[in-house]
């Protein structure tokens, strides 16, 4: 496999780990020494915004991430074409009661006139999905990106630094959880190389996602690395052609 290109064995056999629990604690941490320096390279003060009249699209970032943390794939979005906008909420330190309130006010603020895509990013996935489930009205599609939201909720390798750092439980999060799809088009993107994610998570079943992809890529990278990005904005492309 050639992890820059984003290619890999179809037939290879998907790992699943007993009760599909969360990665081994191994590739939490060659997750994190791997990203380190990628992640310190995405600190820019200014991120990218594409042509006007380009597809509006959110991006929102993954839990203890910002929008300078998704700089590489708004920068991707933008060169491909898309307006592009980050969330501007600072760091996201996990689901608060007004979580929807506030995306809600940030997409209002925005004053298109065309439904937006929101990509998300692991957690800010789950903040995707719901958004979509309560304004479908304002969304054309969800993307999520290493997003855990099937099964149980601690298919990861940080619930409980979640837990420690958002107040709350993981089983019993400030906003509403549900597995079934929103009533938008979903594409879940997932890799089998998640070192924080379990594949299955954030995969999903049938009836929760309408397509899933999955691609070759470190968790950190589906946002950080260029060519990850890429291949993301790719997918969403044909994803968005197929539900026109």
């Amino acid at each position: 496999m050639n992890p820059k290109a984003g290619k890999f064995d179809k037939s290879a056999e998907l790992p699943v780990w007993e009760g599909d629990d969360a990665p081994p604690t191994e590739h939490h941490w060659k997750e994190l020494l791997w990203n380190v320096g990628r992640l310190i390279g995405t600190f820019r003060k200014r991120g990218p915004r594409g042509p006007d009249d380009g597809q509006p699209v959110l991006v929102i970032p993954g839990f203890l991430c910002s929008d300078q943390t998704t700089f590489s794939l708004r920068k991707r979005l933008a060169k491909h074409g898309y307006r592009v906008h980050g969330w501007k909420q600072g760091w996201n330190l996990g689901a608060r009661e007004d979580t929807l309130d506030k995306l809600r006010q940030r997409i209002e603020s925005l004053d298109h006139d065309r439904k937006l895509v929101i990509v998300g990013w692991s957690l800010g996935g789950l903040f995707a999905r719901e958004y979509a489930r309560y304004h479908p009205d304002q969304v054309r599609a969800v993307i999520t990106l290493g997003s855990p939201f099937s099964g149980d909720p601690r298919q990861n390798t940080i619930w409980p630094l979640y837990e420690r750092i958002a107040g709350h439980s993981v089983l019993d999060p400030p906003l509403p959880r549900i597995t079934d799809k929103p009533p938008v088009p979903h594409l879940a993107l997932w890799s089998r190389r998640d070192g924080l994610i379990a594949p299955r998570a954030a995969r999903g079943l049938d009836h929760e996602r309408d397509d899933e992809v999955e691609m070759d890529c470190h968790h950190m990278a589906f946002a950080i690395s260029p060519h990850a990005a890429k291949e993301v904005v790719l997918e969403i492309d044909r994803f968005l052609k197929r539900h026109d």
